[in-house]
């Protein structure tokens, strides 16, 4: 699968130029903080952090066709204020915007190491182009999600078509089979508790039951005779009779008025929901930025697809909240960002933490 356009270079011609562009930037054994133009500044990373980073995360420009400003009381797409500062400016015809993500797309999966992922974070006008793009550049075996993200509260819109709550988040391994994935679970809310554990025991702890055997039969301990009666056919007990038995003398056991066993399972030890493929992590309600994200939602994406040794990359560092996420998940991490505003807000957000700092 590959999509065409004009201006379309090769790998190879991008890789030279990459090469062409290389500025010395020394193994930093820690975090590091980049300004300037992050085609040159992945390039610079490449002699040194080749196969070496667990996780990017990336939230591009969207190709919006606006200029993002900010001043000291507000963030707005269209300045009203002569001393508002420009953050960026998300302008470019859709060729040029396909292709500057892909030349850095290129550059990133040279950096990914064997078990390392990208999430990159694009909205419905362009993301379905960057997919195609993706699956070129990381093969479409790689493919994990197409992640909906809820972003915003319903809104009502003039246009005549659906309103816009959404945006994507494309998740790609380097290696299928060896991307970090720890399986982060999510706590249950009160809701979650009272639908799925309907039950309440003398002590007040919600509960729901399952029965004490499992589709299979066995020849073993699990397949033999407990309280007087054999498993269903085709079935054995979920463990053998004797835990059974431990279960039933701590009240774990629940019998029916036709004497049939179920063991209880107690809402405060599940361990969670697993995580799906749509997300609700509403954009901060005042940000601080254009493009700043939910934190909570990197933290659960940096938790989930990287552990404590791992390098966390994030080359459209706008309002630094990937870097702070992982500083405070204790990765070490790498921004970039060519904008002034961009890194005024790294810093102010990061002014407790150690980084190395680095103008190209």
């Amino acid at each position: 699968m590959r999509i065409d356009y004009i201006g379309k270079k090769t790998e190879k011609k991008i890789l030279a130029k990459a090469k062409s562009l290389e500025r010395p930037i020394k193994n930093i054994d820690g975090s590091l903080l980049l300004k300037g133009d992050n085609f040159v500044a992945l390039s610079s990373l490449l002699p040194f952090y080749a196969s070496k980073i667990d996780l990017i995360y990336i939230d591009p420009p969207f190709n919006t066709n606006q200029t993002f400003t900010v001043d000291d009381k507000r963030v707005s797409t269209i300045s009203r204020k002569k001393n508002a500062m420009i953050a960026y400016s998300d302008q470019m015809n859709p060729p040029e915007y396909i292709e500057f993500i892909r030349e850095r797309l290129i550059l990133l999966r040279e950096l990914l190491s064997e078990r390392g992922s990208i999430y990159l974070h694009i909205d419905t006008k362009m993301g379905h182009y960057i997919k195609i793009i993706m699956d070129e550049i990381f093969g479409i075996d790689n493919f994990k999600n197409d992640i909906t993200r809820i972003k915003s509260n319903p809104k009502n819109f003039m246009r005549k078509a659906y309103g816009n709550q959404k945006d994507v988040i494309y998740f790609y391994a380097k290696n299928k089979d060896k991307n970090i994935f720890n399986n982060v679970t999510i706590k249950l809310d009160e809701n979650d508790k009272a639908r799925m554990f309907k039950k309440i025991d003398k002590d007040g702890r919600r509960y729901n039951t399952v029965p004490v055997h499992a589709p299979g039969e066995t020849n073993g301990k699990t397949g033999s005779e407990w309280h007087g009666m054999l498993p269903p056919s085709g079935r054995h007990w979920r463990t053998d009779p004797a835990k059974l038995d431990k279960l039933n003398e701590l009240g774990l056991i629940e019998w029916s008025k036709n004497n049939v066993p179920r063991i209880k399972k107690f809402a405060d030890e599940h361990k969670g929901k697993k995580i799906q493929d749509i997300w609700n992590y509403v954009d901060p309600a005042y940000p601080i930025y254009p493009t700043e994200k939910n934190l909570k939602m990197l933290e659960m994406i940096i938790t989930q697809s990287s552990n404590d040794d791992s390098i966390v990359l994030d080359c459209f560092a706008g309002s630094g909240s990937t870097l702070l996420a992982a500083q405070n998940l204790g990765r070490k991490w790498i921004g970039i960002d060519q904008s002034d505003v961009s890194h005024k807000v790294i810093k102010k957000r990061l002014k407790d933490a150690f980084y190395e700092y680095i103008e190209l």
